[in-house]
């Protein structure tokens, strides 16, 4: 088994003398099942720093973005130059079918029958692998039009499946295909078997992975012999954007941000019922939900009955070129979650000097340093989630102190230009090795 010593590629690795020349990284396809999209903005900021090093990075959405998603004139002109497989004329699609089995149908066939190994099981579930493997001759087609042999993901979702089967079917020794994605989690590792990771790790070329503790989870799913794939590549942002002086306030007050999808997974409610419980302490603690989603009239009934309606704003979707004044306004950001990656709106807070309250599950700590850089709870626990903002009420000094050593984190470890760097220089090695 080949050796990992060398394997992980973080974000605070030291500049190298010399960036890998950018022809050692071919032109790329970042591929989403919908981008831009408002819960996805650090795979925007990777595609324009990657950009900005001179790599060209050309964007593919499986379906158009709706407006709701648009919020920035950023996030507009990346939709306008985004292509979309879908929707398809019945032509177009047919057209594309017949063109990509007269073309090999050899090939054809066995990537056809690739893409229903890959179902979960079912008759829906092999439906949709149908749905993935004309997706993937229409995205070929899309590619090969632009001169495209590489594509790039998130998430082991339905564009990995996509970018699978496009290699798949697409690959030739005169004509080399690849495919990559960054792994995240942590929907996946929940059921390994059921988004096909072992398959996905064994068709890649490069699994970026955005923590450790992924890595260790992508590790168990695959064998050792492909552990060389897996690489530890923090996602970033620009520190120069996001910072802000240290929040003024006074003892026994707190006001709160939370930033994320009003959905159960986030743990928003815990913290509804924290801040109650705060209040009920003699200390005012008072929340700004940033962020919308299928729990919001749940939540809002929550505050009613709690008692709290006017200390808590729900601010709804914001952009990022609002998102800042929200923070600024803040004193600290509380991200209570069961299940996370490595969150970005950690490290957007921690870059503006503020300190946060989050979980100590999966990635996290691996960003946020216990008593140092912020508070970690264990998860679904009320009390302590109580007692954390209580701590943050009653000492402002606390609270400074905590911000300035999460920018200083931040600068060293998350900034978005080292995550490019890292991600350019892990991808063209391990391309350029297959």
């Amino acid at each position: 088994m080949e050796s990992t010593a060398s394997v992980p590629i973080t974000g605070e690795m030291a500049p190298p003398e010399h960036s890998p020349d950018v022809s050692s990284l071919p032109a790329m396809a970042y591929l989403t099942s919908l981008y831009p999209a408002v819960s996805h903005t650090f795979i925007q900021r990777e595609v324009l720093e990657l950009r900005r090093r001179g790599v060209r990075v050309e964007t593919f959405s499986i379906r158009p973005a709706p407006g709701e998603h648009l919020l920035s004139e950023q996030d507009r002109d990346e939709a306008a130059r985004t292509s979309n497989v879908l929707p398809a004329s019945t032509r177009r699609l047919l057209s594309t079918q017949l063109r990509s089995f007269m073309r090999r149908p050899g090939r054809y066939l066995s990537t056809l029958r690739r893409a229903l190994s890959l179902s979960p099981g079912g008759v829906r579930g092999g439906l949709w692998q149908l749905f993935y493997f004309a997706e993937a001759m229409l995205l070929h087609r899309m590619l090969k039009e632009q001169g495209i042999r590489h594509i790039h993901v998130h998430f082991a979702n339905v564009s990995a499946d996509v970018a699978l089967l496009v290699t798949e079917y697409a690959d030739r020794p005169n004509d080399r295909w690849s495919w990559s994605f960054t792994m995240h989690g942590s929907t996946e590792f929940y059921d390994v078997e059921q988004h096909r990771l072992r398959q996905k790790i064994e068709s890649a070329s490069a699994v970026a992975c955005i923590s450790d503790f992924t890595r260790s989870q992508m590790m168990r799913s695959v064998g050792g012999e492909h552990w060389s794939k897996l690489g530890v590549v923090h996602c970033g942002i620009d520190p120069d954007v996001y910072d802000a002086p240290p929040a003024t306030g006074t003892a026994g007050s707190l006001e709160v941000l939370f930033v994320g999808r009003l959905v159960e997974a986030k743990g928003t409610a815990l913290l509804i019922e924290a801040a109650a419980k705060a209040r009920a302490k003699g200390r005012d603690v008072r929340l700004v939900l940033v962020g919308d989603g299928p729990d919001r009239s749940r939540l809002e009934a929550l505050v009613r009955r709690r008692g709290i309606s006017d200390h808590v704003q729900f601010a709804g979707a914001v952009g990022q070129d609002r998102i800042q004044s929200y923070f600024v306004s803040a004193e600290a950001l509380c991200l209570p979650s069961f299940a996370e990656g490595v969150p970005i709106v950690l490290m957007e807070a921690m870059a503006m000097r503020r300190p946060v309250i989050t979980t100590r599950i999966m990635g996290i700590p691996e960003l946020v340093e216990h008593e140092v850089s912020g508070l970690l709870v264990p998860p679904g626990r009320i009390d302590e989630l109580r007692d954390a903002l209580v701590t943050l009420a009653d000492d402002p000094e606390l609270r400074t102190s905590y911000g300035e050593a999460g920018r200083a984190k931040v600068l060293e470890e998350f900034r978005i230009d080292a995550s490019g760097r890292a991600l350019e220089e892990f991808l063209a090695t391990k391309i350029s090795a297959r």
